[in-house]
């Protein structure tokens, strides 16, 4: 018999409210980078004006190893112009592909930095990768909040319950925010499928286990996604779906696919893939909480780069 998921219920009852109470349903505007392929979003309370940001974009040049804020400004210029104040800085994992901003958007527009509890276990790893040295603190304490599976918040008076939803990375969450679900990497439109599962500590059963979890929402759910990539046969990105969407279409976890099923293709299909382009360079800087480290003796910041490491 399957054991009950009380997170999984809190959630749904979240979602079945606001899909019955226009009052408890955000509003949503999206950021799209192209050259990372990464949706930021901005997430407020209509009545209130209370909002929160997820998975800000800072700009990155590898070439010249130059940042910028042309990403980010378009953020900041949006909360001005619809006069929001931002509460939270949210993170929906250590990204591979993209720096954070949220340092940045911190500063000009405040609110708290948060991610995932599990977010230790990556700074464990990555630490000893990059050889980060004593002084770089495993515990989190980069970020303001480290959320726990069913941990709740309020963005104004709409209430967000955090789901642990690990696979891609150990630390992957997904907020629900009254009928919506910020998934971060953990699934894509359906024409796409899912996330990778190869990284450290990523693991293709939990993944699977994660999709379902979440596609065990009301059908009618909301899910916004970190990313979209375009598929053969389609032109225009897109990065808003539904469960029933997912269930009945993702080329990867529809409705029918077994778990062993699952985990075979996913394994296969990612010893395929290369790493992402600014892996290296954006885990260092996103197990900080978007932090850079700290400079050398002449002032200057740098980034190590691992050669033939294990």
């Amino acid at each position: 018999m399957k054991k009950p998921d009380p997170v999984l219920e809190l959630a749904t009852e979240h979602v079945l409210r606001a899909a019955a109470n226009d009052a408890l349903r955000p509003e949503i505007e999206s950021f799209f980078d192209p050259s990372t392929f990464t949706v930021t979003y901005v997430v407020h309370d209509p009545a209130t004006r209370e909002a929160a940001i997820i998975d800000s974009v800072l700009d990155f040049e590898p070439n010249s190893g130059r940042t910028a804020t042309a990403s980010s400004d378009k953020v900041v210029d949006y909360i001005a112009k619809h006069n929001l104040k931002v509460t939270w800085l949210l993170e929906t994992h250590a990204h591979a592909d993209h720096f954070s901003a949220a340092p940045y958007l911190q500063e000009k527009l405040g609110g708290k930095i948060a991610i995932g509890a599990e977010i230790t276990t990556v700074q464990d790893v990555f630490g000893k990768l990059f050889n980060a040295g004593t002084a770089f603190e495993r515990d989190g304490s980069q970020f303001d909040v480290l959320f726990e599976d069913g941990d709740t918040f309020t963005i104004g008076q709409i209430p967000v319950v955090v789901m642990h939803v690990p696979g891609h990375t150990p630390a992957d969450i997904a907020y629900v925010v009254g009928d919506a679900v910020f998934t971060g990497d953990t699934m894509f439109m359906p024409d796409y499928g899912t996330a990778r599962a190869d990284f450290p500590g990523g693991n293709a059963r939990k993944l699977f286990r994660s999709l379902r979890r979440i596609l065990s929402l009301p059908p009618e759910t909301r899910l916004f996604l970190c990313h979209d990539y375009l598929p053969k046969g389609r032109t225009t990105y897109v990065w808003e779906t539904t469960v029933a969407a997912e269930r009945e279409g993702n080329i990867h976890a529809h409705d029918g696919v077994s778990e062993d099923e699952f985990v075979q293709m996913r394994d296969a299909r990612d010893a395929t893939l290369d790493m992402p382009r600014l892996i290296l360079p954006a885990v260092q800087v996103n197990m900080r909480a978007g932090h850079m480290p700290p400079p050398d003796d002449n002032g200057v910041t740098y980034l190590k780069i691992p050669i033939n490491a294990v």
